[in-house]
């Protein structure tokens, strides 16, 4: 059994001060995998004055100096790919393809913001007024065990292309996936406490960490409430807050879709991650005279799917991560019952064929009503809600009628009508007939999904403070 007892502080491995410990399974057996010894307030003060006393000379680097980091951070990420991926299958239950993805990805959000980084310019002249970008200052990020990667590497780009030193808290549910990666920013190079990392709870090290003095900056990905307590907290000392929180994406299937494809690409959008995804689209608005064909439809689809070992090839949904989290998805599909929702497939319970490990049923429910739980509350698993609306009047009032607004996706062949639909839909992206991603472009919420952008010069620009100087002339 590993066990994980190291945060990564001005420029090493050292054994954290905490003793607490936390037993972690793997989801697929629920067997015993790993034990993490967690961080405390300690190693937290620890890490934040490693990256306080690294802010001065680290924020002076040249652009080069950040670019070649940048790029050092990409290779040596890229370089350990495979034991990445492994770790994202064990660990958490990611299908292999989409684990392998991940990992991939990650490179790519520190080369993509090297590269943007060289044109980027942080002084610019308005008139006779000198307007300069400078860092912010310590960043804390702390980020989610469903995409523990992406998550770090897409902060981090931006904070260290901006000159701010960065504090890491991952899940505590993400040790061996945190290790590994952890590694390969050290591969890299980065000045001793440019970058540190501690893993511990929430309620523990994020609090402490987010109520430190001397950070200026916190980027969080989470749930909802934890991001409102944090921005309450934040607002006492002026802390620049950026929050990427939960969501309850609407998937609008237009009157021209074709059932069959229709319904492919609606569970595409609902069931990524295995369900376990702040943008899956499980809200499926369909016209009225159309639901009972795209149910029977959705049949067929979800028969496609394979839940089962996440390191098989075949396999297209693994479990969920956690006992807690299979108990709470659990309890929804009760829920959705209870209310009145026909169930067209899935269900309580494992998938057929499967006596152990955390899976749950590919899920689908009818005759939803938008005030139903299952309507309104994100539940983090693949359990997807089919509305009924009369007419595209009705179909964007039913995707408002949300207090989240980070993703939403439209079907249809008529795409200036989609794009129509779509810029009348209250979210931070819309993606038009297929599940895409645009790692330049600015990602966040709308409402309660949060506030703040991320990625691309977005990332980068969320991390600097603008100073303007006058009395002398430009050029």
């Amino acid at each position: 059994m590993r066990k994980f007892d190291q945060a990564y502080i001005s420029g090493a491995f050292r054994t954290v001060h905490g003793r607490d410990e936390l037993s972690l399974i793997n989801p697929t057996t629920e067997e015993p995998s790993s034990v993490l010894v967690l961080a405390d307030e300690e190693d937290a003060r620890q890490a934040v004055e490693s990256a306080s006393q690294a802010f001065t000379q680290f924020s002076m680097t040249s652009k080069q100096e950040r670019i070649d980091l940048l790029i050092a951070l990409s290779d040596s990420v890229r370089a350990r790919a495979d034991e990445l991926t492994e770790a994202t299958v064990i660990e958490y239950g990611g299908p292999v393809e989409q684990a392998r993805w991940r990992a991939g990805l990650a490179a790519d959000n520190f080369l993509a913001t090297a590269t943007l980084l060289k044109d980027y310019s942080f002084t610019r002249w308005v008139n006779n007024a000198e307007v300069v970008a400078q860092a912010v200052g310590v960043a804390v990020h702390i980020v989610p065990w469903n995409s523990v990667y992406n998550a770090i590497s897409v902060k981090m780009a931006g904070a260290l292309a901006a000159g701010c030193p960065v504090v890491v808290k991952p899940s505590e549910y993400s040790p061996w996936q945190t290790q590994l990666f952890t590694e390969c920013l050290h591969a890299a190079g980065a000045p001793a406490g440019a970058i540190n990392l501690v893993t511990g709870l929430g309620d523990v090290v994020g609090e402490a960490l987010t109520s430190h003095p001397a950070v200026r900056k916190i980027s969080f990905t989470g749930s909802t409430p934890v991001g409102t307590a944090i921005m309450r907290a934040a607002a006492d000392r002026m802390v620049r807050t950026t929050l990427e929180l939960g969501g309850k994406a609407p998937t609008i299937v237009m009157d021209d879709a074709d059932v069959a494809e229709a319904a492919a690409a609606a569970l595409a959008m609902g069931f990524t991650n295995n369900g376990q995804a702040c943008i899956a689209g499980t809200r499926i608005l369909i016209p009225r005279a159309r639901v009972d064909a795209f149910c029977e439809a959705v049949k067929v689809a979800v028969a496609k799917i394979v839940p089962g070992d996440p390191s098989d090839t075949a396999t297209t949904m693994g479990p969920l991560v956690n006992r807690k989290q299979y108990d709470r998805v659990q309890s929804y599909i009760r829920k959705g019952l209870d209310e009145g929702a026909r169930l067209v497939t899935g269900g309580e319970g494992r998938p057929a064929g499967l006596t152990r490990g955390l899976f749950v049923k590919p899920t689908v429910f009818g005759e939803v009503t938008n005030i139903m739980t299952i309507a309104r509350e994100e539940i983090f698993g693949p359990v997807l809600c089919v509305i009924a609306y009369d007419d595209e009047e009705d179909a964007v009032a039913i995707a408002n009628d949300t207090p989240f607004g980070l993703h939403a996706y439209v079907i249809g062949k008529d795409l200036a009508r989609a794009r129509a639909i779509a810029g009348r839909l209250d979210a931070g992206r819309v993606a038009i007939n297929a599940l895409v991603h645009e790692p330049l472009a600015p990602f966040g919420g709308f409402k309660r999904s949060g506030i703040g952008r991320e990625y691309g010069i977005y990332g980068i620009e969320d991390h600097l403070e603008l100073k303007t100087i006058l009395g002398r002339k430009a050029g």
